[in-house]
């Protein structure tokens, strides 16, 4: 499947942190947290999880004195738990102010978020977007300028749109909106590195919430700059839109060879978990042969010929399990990422399915002999039967695991 896709674009190449985004680098998994910033516990919490879920850079939202104040504590409190996932300060409106009077916050953050449609108006707006740039310079931080059609400089907005009604032949109000987009995004960029930002501590972002417009915009912009660029559609929206919105546009791009960094921004059920937006956004890059996050767990769909509801039971048990573990297999082991499980239910596609994969089962459909031929490395090895198959069937992908995949040496061991 790698090879079907579009060679990525040649991009500078940043460092967030320890996180390189663009050049040759991964494309890189992104999240942010939903809670009150100045909530200390509870936003420690949280990166806590998107970190252990698998964001690479977590955004957190610095919008009042009292979430500025509480950036270092937060950045402490990570470290101290061991985790140094990279932190970005989201920035809206009063960003130069709070990072020229709470110093301590500047420094603690790894990144900034500014988008150039709120920093200010009129003759305001350069100049307080020129501070915060200023201050990054100052500490070396990267900026990702980040431009949202829902708070576009409606300036320029307005500009290019009597621009284009003075031509002959006027362009749709569509096309001028996602010019404007592409323009703020450049512009700003330009204007950072007037002020002194070099041009490889800078990352673009153009975020919209209709996948054709997207495509247009992010299209447009990689062919008229070399930054890299951070995907994802806002407002994606709820469940199972928002998941298909999102991949069907991120999807399509990294296709192209677009993109640098990734969020799927999704909206969580009341309550819900925020860690599903990582998963989601480690799924697409995996599915498309990008990058390798979890082993795969491939699952029939079921059929007349499946009418238990075992196999999938069996399939979601592993499933979870997997992520579980994958935490500690990943300490432990190199490579484990790169594992196939399959879990499948009759013996149409069973067999043959599960031989493909690195370890499998073929559960029996409807009216088949009560047993399940267990795979590895596409032999047949043993066949489970009983009540006891889920948990033989798990013991026996541990005993894969430690039989198949290296162990890493303890850290600050060579091997």
């Amino acid at each position: 499947m790698r090879a079907m896709l579009t060679a990525r674009r040649q991009t500078l190449q940043v460092l967030v942190s320890k996180v390189a985004i663009g050049g040759a680098a991964p494309i890189a998994v992104q999240s942010m947290t939903n809670t009150d910033t100045a909530d200390v516990e509870a936003t420690v919490t949280q990166v806590r999880a998107l970190a252990r879920a698998g964001s690479e850079l977590v955004r957190i939202t610095v919008n009042s004195a009292e979430a500025a104040a509480a950036v270092p504590l937060i950045r402490d409190r990570l470290h101290a738990a061991g985790i140094t996932v990279p932190l970005i300060g989201d920035f809206h409106f009063n960003g130069h102010k709070l990072l020229r009077e709470y110093p301590d916050c500047a420094t603690a953050l790894d990144k900034y978020r500014i988008n150039p449609g709120n920093v200010g108006r009129g003759a305001k707006r350069d100049s307080q977007f020129a501070e915060m740039i200023e201050i990054a310079c100052r500490l070396d931080k990267p900026v990702r300028i980040g431009v949202n059609w829902g708070s576009l400089d409606q300036e320029l907005l307005a500009r290019l749109m009597d621009e284009n009604n003075a031509l002959p032949v006027p362009a749709s109000a569509q096309t001028v909106m996602r010019e404007a987009i592409v323009r703020s995004a450049l512009d700003s960029a330009e204007l950072a590195v007037g002020v002194g930002l070099p041009r490889d501590r800078i990352i673009l972002s153009a975020k919209v919430s209709g996948v054709q417009d997207l495509l247009a915009v992010y299209r447009n912009l990689a062919a008229r700059c070399d930054y890299p660029l951070h995907l994802g559609l806002t407002e994606a929206g709820m469940g199972s839109k928002g998941i298909v919105a999102s991949t069907a546009g991120i999807g399509v791009l990294l296709a192209d060879g677009i993109g640098d960094t990734i969020r799927v921004s999704l909206t969580p059920e009341p309550g819900g978990d925020r860690t599903q937006e990582v998963i989601v956004a480690q799924e697409i890059l995996q599915t498309m042969g990008l990058r390798a996050f979890l082993p795969m767990v491939v699952a029939c769909p079921g059929c007349g010929r499946t009418t238990s509801t075992y196999f999938q039971e069996l399939a979601q048990r592993i499933q979870s399990h997997i992520r579980h573990r994958m935490p500690q297999w990943a300490k432990d082991y190199t490579g484990v990422e790169e594992m196939t499980v399959a879990v499948m239910g009759c013996v149409v596609n069973g067999p043959g399915e599960s031989r493909h994969a690195s370890i499998g089962i073929s559960l029996p459909g409807t009216g088949e002999r009560p047993v399940a031929p267990v795979y590895e490395d596409g032999e047949k090895t043993v066949t489970l039967k009983g009540e006891r198959i889920a948990e033989e069937f798990q013991e026996l992908l541990e005993r894969y695991i430690e039989r198949t995949y290296p162990r890493r040496a303890p850290q600050g061991v060579q091997p």
